[in-house]
């Protein structure tokens, strides 16, 4: 092969990535597994930021982060901007959550994860500047069929006919916020149920998309970074998405129209993230339908992770056992 084309291929994110950056959060939930359950989201996360930022450092790529989360947790965070990986490799955008579901891992409930989602150089939104976002995820059967402009019984009914099934058979994940109160009350209206998200919705939004997943659809208003994120995996799952940003008032709309965002658009899935080499990688910090938490047993600590690529459309899972005594101090043992 000649060297230019050899370059080429090293200048852009192949399969190997993915299996890299699984270290990172792997790393990240083994991390946080200490905190689980003792109250303190701000620990958990300050300690799965340590061990996705040193884990990221190896990684050989020249990754950006375009969405973190500290900014809107006051948390420790892989801030907007900065620039991981040791700088070789390809040029790509990073979206990162070192705990989507921070709360839940401070109350040992359900469905935390430690995420980690790259693109191509220049293809993700950048939402940042606006902190919400409200969505609607469906799997391929939703596409044409649904849209987010459209009241939710309409959608609801369009999806139940596409999929062959009736709508009480439908079953919607939806953050329970108070916001919420009305959308869930129109859900229920149709015969439809709901499956209530405490928190971090990236994982309510990739079980909509997956053939054999209980949630058929995930809407309503959650993080817009965790929308950028849940996006890369949508591609790899050939699911459909739509997003709309939500400011929570008119300076923080001014701030997303400075950044070049219109915040009275529909995102259709292409434009929250352009082209298909897209990875999304998750590690389960506790268990949930996508992935098991981390569990220590005996003399080893395991992981179960998910990971998805978009050119490919492939889906891989993978088992690590760690050994407790080279990643936990003795007072975590």
């Amino acid at each position: 092969m000649a060297s230019t084309e050899t370059e080429s291929l090293y200048l852009h994110p192949d399969r190997n990535i993915a299996l890299e950056l699984v270290r990172a959060t792997e790393a990240a939930a083994i991390r946080s597994y200490p905190w689980i359950g003792r109250g303190d989201k701000i620990g958990a996360d300050r300690a799965a930021v340590d061990a996705m930022r040193a884990f990221l450092s190896t990684v050989d790529f020249d990754g950006v982060v375009v969405i973190g989360e500290g900014e809107k947790d006051e948390a420790p965070m892989l801030f907007n901007g900065e620039h991981v990986g040791n700088g070789r490799g390809p040029a790509c955008d990073i979206a990162v959550d070192p705990i989507d579901g921070t709360t839940l891992t401070a109350e040992g409930r359900q469905n935390a994860l430690s995420v980690i989602a790259v693109a191509d150089r220049g293809t993700m939104l950048d939402a940042s500047s606006v902190f919400y976002m409200d969505k609607i995820v469906t799997d391929a059967a939703g596409i044409g069929v649904v849209d987010i402009r459209k009241p939710i019984g309409e959608n609801l009914r369009a999806l139940a006919k596409a999929k062959g099934r009736d709508v009480s058979d439908l079953r919607v994940a939806v953050l329970n916020r108070p916001r919420h109160q009305q959308l869930i009350a129109d859900i229920r209206a149709t015969g439809a149920g709901t499956r209530l998200i405490s928190d971090g919705d990236v994982a309510g939004g990739i079980n909509a998309a997956r053939y054999e997943s209980r949630i058929d659809m995930c809407v309503g208003i959650g993080g817009s970074p965790e929308g950028i994120t849940t996006a890369c995996a949508i591609k790899a799952l050939g699911g459909f998405m739509q997003g709309r940003l939500a400011p929570k008032d008119d300076e923080e709309r001014a701030a997303g129209e400075a950044a070049g965002l219109d915040c009275d658009r529909v995102y259709e899935l292409d434009d929250l993230v352009r082209g298909d080499n897209t990875f999304f990688v998750a590690t389960g910090v506790t268990d949930g339908e996508l992935v098991d938490g981390v569990r220590k047993k005996g003399p080893i600590i395991r992981t179960e992770s998910i990971v998805l690529r978009g050119k490919s459309g492939t889906i891989r899972r993978v088992r690590a056992d760690h050994l407790v005594e080279k990643w936990l101090d003795a007072d975590d043992r």
